[in-house]
């Protein structure tokens, strides 16, 4: 009963605000409980429409009657048509527009009631850009013609700069006009706003001519049926005039296919608890659409849900409604935001102030230090005076140091100069050390030449052995002269020309030492030639004694020491005998 109120009181508040109350209200109230089928109640309409300031229409307003009186006694058995069609007397001449429309004034009539349906619930009434377009393309595909969707894009984009949407006039005007049917001819769009009207009001969700089978004669007669959300009515023709019947449709219903017999084509059965109807359509398509139309109605009764079209207004209504919920709260934050940046504008306004105190205060404490500065410019002149005596004798001293730091430089210059020499000098004395060593091998062969021919060279041997004694004194001596050296190279840098005269000396040492090296391998080449040509034969060399061997500086020796006592004695003998 709440959503039947709202959609009678959407047609009550267009005739309500076109009339004067206070002397039209009684005739108001009068049709609308003949017209809603209200019993009428003279002394609660004498009462409330009393001509005095006390009255309820002064002080209440005309709902509380209404709802009292009237909507609160509705039982829903009226004619809504006549319902609306009596609103609409009230309030069409007022309102309608007086320039000439492409529809008449009973599609007009139409599209008000649609705009009724259509509209929000909030007064005074408007349908949304939504609801017009969804009013526009199901008018257009009645008429068998293509959307524009870009057209109606435009006139959104226009309609939404200048108000939410449009009244129940406006959108009879934007209908009238024409401007979404161009190329269609005026009964055409009045068949589509019929259809529509039909379809959305009416609660029509199919009608068409279709062979209806009689219970008792069994023939078959042409009808016009009608199907709505709980009933198909039927009737000898389109007009509606002449109803022959109806069939109750509840959850219990059911539709089926038949075989084509006794030369009808095209069955189909519809089956409830107390009857059966057999029916016939004029081809295959439309009895598949009205199968598929009737089982629909049914499973929707079955669920308990409202028609189609209700349902998917109620559902464009909730989208709506959640956008709105979203814009709200949308807004809500931007106004938080607004307040919140508000409050840091003002926030930032008392850092200003503050800042601009702040900057007061800075100013005058610098035209303190300013003052200041000045007392102090006049006191710190005579100390700058004295400190430009001071900082001239730090250049004095600063160039006196720089002198003495250049005479250190060029002394560290000289210093890696003869460490430069010094270093050479030893280059010198390692290639001395190569080539003594060099000779150590040189003689260590010759020693190796000689112990291969000691037999024959016993007498030479000797002497040869005194001459070895002789080098290793002179070696050891050498080995001392090195042993110095290398000490004297630890204070070369402080000594460096001392060095270079010791180094000169020992080449000149190791110079004699080689010629007496020279001189002892020619006495023993001359020697071993005497003792060849003295005896005439040359011993056999013997494997050596398993004694160890002596050890000279230029390598293991030719002798051991037993042999070489052995052979002392012998050339001792030797020597005395001789003399």
């Amino acid at each position: 009963m709440v959503g039947l109120k709202e959609e009678l009181l959407k047609s009550i508040w267009h005739a309500f605000t076109a009339l004067d109350l206070d002397r039209s209200g009684k005739v108001l109230s009068h049709n609308l409980c003949t017209v809603l089928n209200v019993p009428h109640d003279p002394v609660a309409l004498e009462e409330h429409f009393r001509d005095d300031d006390e009255g309820p229409v002064s002080n209440q307003g005309y709902m509380p009657y209404l709802n009292k009186f009237i909507l609160e006694r509705v039982q829903g058995n009226f004619d809504k048509v006549e319902f609306n069609r009596m609103c609409w007397t009230l309030c069409a001449k007022k309102n309608l527009s007086k320039s000439p429309l492409l529809i008449s004034d009973e599609d007009a009539f139409k599209v008000w009631v649609i705009f009724n349906f259509l509209s929000e619930d909030k007064y005074p009434l408007i349908i949304v850009p939504e609801e017009i377009e969804y009013l526009l393309k199901k008018l257009t595909e009645a008429m068998g013609a293509g959307w524009q969707q870009e057209q109606f894009d435009h006139y959104k984009i226009a309609l939404n700069t200048s108000r939410e949407g449009l009244s129940a006039w406006e959108l009879i005007d934007l209908i009238g006009s024409g401007q979404f049917s161009k190329g269609m001819d005026q009964q055409t769009v009045s068949m589509a706003i019929n259809e529509v009207f039909n379809e959305l009001i009416l609660d029509v969700l199919k009608q068409g001519y279709m062979l209806k089978k009689g219970h008792k004669r069994k023939n078959w007669t042409e009808r016009w049926f009608v199907l709505k959300p709980n009933i198909i009515s039927y009737y000898v023709s389109e007009d509606l005039k002449d109803k022959k019947g109806d069939i109750i449709l509840d959850g219990n219903c059911c539709v089926e296919a038949l075989p084509d017999k006794d030369g009808k084509k095209c069955l189909f059965l519809i089956k409830c608890l107390d009857k059966s109807f057999e029916i016939s359509a004029s081809d295959k398509k439309k009895k598949q659409e009205w199968i598929q139309a009737i089982q629909t109605t049914v499973n929707l009764l079955r669920a308990g849900s409202p028609p189609p079209h209700k349902e998917a207004r109620q559902k464009r209504k909730e989208l709506r409604q959640k956008l709105l919920a979203e814009q709200e709260e949308l807004e809500r934050q931007m106004k938080e935001l607004q307040m919140a940046n508000e409050n840091k504008q003002k926030e930032l306004e008392t850092v200003r102030k503050q800042l601009e105190a702040a900057a007061a205060r800075a100013a005058e404490e610098e035209k303190k230090r300013l003052q200041t500065q000045v007392e102090l410019q006049d006191r710190f002149s005579l100390e700058l005076e004295r400190e430009k005596m001071v900082r001239q004798k730090m250049e004095e001293q600063v160039a006196q140091k720089s002198s003495e730091l250049e005479q250190y430089l060029q002394r560290v210059r000289e210093l890696e100069e003869m460490y430069k020499q010094l270093q050479e000098a030893l280059e010198d004395e390692k290639q001395a050390r190569q080539d003594e060593e060099t000779v150590r091998k040189l003689q260590a062969r010759l020693l190796e030449e000689e112990s291969a021919k000691r037999a024959e060279l016993e007498k030479w041997h000797l002497q040869q052995q005194q001459t070895i004694q002789m080098t290793e004194a002179e070696k050891q001596e050498l080995e001392n002269q090195r042993m110095i050296k290398e000490q004297a190279l630890q204070v070369a840098m402080q000594q460096l020309e001392q060095l270079e005269l010791e180094r000169k000396e020992a080449l000149e040492q190791y110079e004699e030492v080689k010629k007496k090296l020279e001189m002892a391998a020619n006495n023993t080449k001359s020697w071993k030639d005497k003792v060849a040509h003295h005896e005439g034969l040359i011993r056999l060399i013997e494997p050596g004694s398993k004694n160890p061997h002596l050890i000279t500086n230029w390598g293991p020796a030719a002798f051991t020491e037993a042999e070489l006592e052995q052979r002392q004695k012998s050339w001792k003998g030797k020597k005395a005998t001789s003399e």
